[in-house]
């Protein structure tokens, strides 16, 4: 398929996991990608394996300074944005009665603080058709223990694609959420071993946990003209682990 020819995307945690696997689909389906990340070696690995249609661009979401360098290499190369990913996160567990504010602050800077003006600066760049895409999680719906800081995150990402469908209205952007549960990526993997991702698994209807790819699919989804009629949406690819 070819749903996104000519169309430019950013995507932030590009380098690895559910961002690499997105990148890669995108560029199948015709996009020129800009991959964001905050290791040049991921990065440079990701770029080796997407061929000519992909930039990278090393930074943080949580550095406003480096997210104008990346918007000021979009529009230098693109002019224009089409699809921003906002997908770079973070999370650690931390039970209550142990939860530090460097804990807290490390979290909502990069999920909530990062999806805000990855999103906010892009938008000068972006006009009609455009899609914005923001990763939340199962444990936004479901909480999970040990994770307040970024369940808490999560659901806060939810409701920012409710509240800018209504800022967005008359430009034509679309805003969605796109909701994994437990997915193999190579973080997981290394967290969690063979037996923690069989645990992990189970605990899906589905009995097992999503391969990136499966998340990639849905985010091109989102990003083409297939989900015109779609915004301020929660869309869950989570092996049924938070509908049930």
């Amino acid at each position: 398929m070819n749903r996104l020819n000519g169309k430019t995307a950013v995507i932030t945690g590009g380098a690895t996991g559910i961002g690499r696997a997105a990148a890669k689909r995108f560029i199948e389906e015709g996009a020129f990608v800009f991959i964001f990340g905050r290791r040049q070696k991921a990065l440079d690995a990701a770029l080796a394996d997407f061929g000519p249609n992909a930039r990278a661009v090393k930074g943080s979401v949580s550095d406003l300074a480096d997210l104008d360098r990346l918007y000021a290499a979009v529009k230098a190369e693109r002019g224009t944005l089409d699809i921003v990913f906002a997908n770079a996160g973070a999370g650690s567990q931390l039970p209550l009665g142990e939860i530090t504010a460097e804990h807290i602050d490390e979290i909502f800077d990069t999920n909530v603080k990062g999806s805000i003006f990855t999103v906010q600066k892009a938008l000068p760049l972006m006009g009609e058709g455009g899609s914005i895409i923001l990763t939340g999680s199962s444990a936004g719906t479901t909480g999970a223990p040990g994770f307040s800081a970024y369940s808490a995150s999560k659901a806060a990402v939810r409701n920012l694609a409710r509240t800018w469908a209504e800022d967005l209205k008359g430009t034509g952007i679309r805003v969605n959420v796109l909701s994994p549960g437990a997915t193999a990526t190579e973080l997981a993997k290394e967290a969690l071993g063979e037996e923690g991702q069989k645990a992990y698994g189970a605990m899906t209807p589905l009995q097992r946990m999503a391969d990136p790819a499966e998340i990639g699919a849905v985010a091109a989804f989102l990003a083409s003209s297939d989900s015109s009629f779609m915004t301020a949406s929660e869309v869950a690819v989570d092996g049924g682990l938070a509908q049930l």
